[in-house]
């Protein structure tokens, strides 16, 4: 969660606190009650800003607050993402994990995402994928028969298979030639 919005007026006084009085960051936080972090925070920025104290007269408080927190003081992601697409497919194969393919992208680039966020940045990715059932045969043009398991079952002479006929399902008993009944 973002830290709220501290007022112009507050940084102003962390960098002349900071800038002209030389206090430190533990000094300076503890009179404006704001935290260490925020107001070493405002200090980096205002160094990499070239600011200084006294700031100049014309800069008022919407031209301090564009120097301060512009586009380029935002860190920048260094890590490289994945090819999700590649790592998709890879995943449709029998036997590859999620785990496996972070081994192999961690190989690749050794400063990359820890495992957990790799995770996440691939179930934000498949998430916005659309479910699509592509279908090349017309309607009742073609019936593809499988075993409900890895073989069909047999009972006696009669052996269940299911019949998928395009979006139809029906169980069909099939009797072997040359059996008795």
């Amino acid at each position: 969660m973002p830290r709220p919005h501290t007022a112009m007026r507050n940084i102003r006084d962390v960098l002349r606190l900071r800038l002209d009085k030389g206090l430190s960051l533990r000094e300076v936080s503890a009179s404006l009650q704001l935290s260490r972090a925020t107001v070493a925070d405002y200090v980096k920025r205002a160094a990499a800003a070239g600011l200084s104290w006294p700031l100049p007269e014309d800069l008022d408080d919407d031209a301090l607050e564009a120097r301060l927190f512009s586009a380029r003081m935002r860190p920048e992601n260094s890590r490289p993402l994945p090819d999700w697409k590649k790592i998709h497919l890879e995943l449709q194969r029998p036997h590859v994990t999620l785990m496996l393919l972070w081994h192999e992208y961690k190989e690749t680039f050794p400063d990359g995402y820890a495992y957990s966020q790799f995770c996440e940045l691939y179930r934000s990715w498949h998430q916005h994928l659309d479910v699509v059932m592509q279908c090349p045969d017309k309607i009742g043009t073609r019936a593809i028969a499988t075993p409900p398991g890895a073989s069909p079952t047999v009972m006696g002479l009669l052996a269940l298979l299911v019949v998928r006929l395009i979006g139809v399902s029906w169980l069909l008993g099939v009797v072997f030639p040359g059996s008795a009944t």
